[in-house]
């Protein structure tokens, strides 16, 4: 499970710093050809927003596999190892817990009716493309959590 969490993880790393290029070549662009020809992009934004949504749930997913989000751990850093093993595993519970909600939530709004025939305004991108930047960073820290909580079980807590 481990060696699938790296894998995609080096995955969403080449591709956050893929779209961040995208994302900076094409603000870049916009102010360019607004402020210096006077000639604005009229689909510069949308895109830019596009590729936003996508880096913020890949660098998500990639905060989790990091454990990168913010903790407050006074309370946990008293805790005997044991008490701290089973904190954890069911805060890794919950987190999968949590994403799995969100996950059937978001595949059926996708695949309703309302977004699945819906094209952006700008460049009538079919809009369940940057939509299916939520399934796909969710999953992502689905394997993420789940890699961490068969870790934590293997190792007995060591290290928490």
């Amino acid at each position: 499970m481990q060696s699938l969490s790296n894998g995609i993880s080096q995955l969403e790393k080449l591709l956050a710093a893929i779209l961040m290029l995208a994302l900076t070549i094409i603000v870049a662009l916009s102010v360019a050809f607004r402020y210096f020809l006077n000639a604005p992009l009229s689909w510069s934004g949308e895109v830019a927003v596009f590729l936003l949504i996508w880096i913020s749930f890949i660098g998500g997913s990639l905060g989790l596999k990091n454990k990168s989000q913010a903790a407050v751990t006074l309370m946990l850093d008293y805790c005997p190892p044991r008490v701290k093993m089973w904190i954890a595993v069911f805060s890794q519970v919950f987190i999968i817990a949590f994403l799995v909600l969100i996950l059937t939530y978001t595949y059926t709004w996708i695949l309703s009716d309302g977004v699945a025939f819906q094209k952006s305004t700008a460049i009538l991108l079919p809009m369940w493309i940057p939509y299916s930047a939520v399934p796909v960073g969710l999953t992502f820290a689905c394997i993420h959590v789940f890699a961490h909580l068969v870790h934590i079980l293997k190792t007995k807590g060591a290290g928490l």
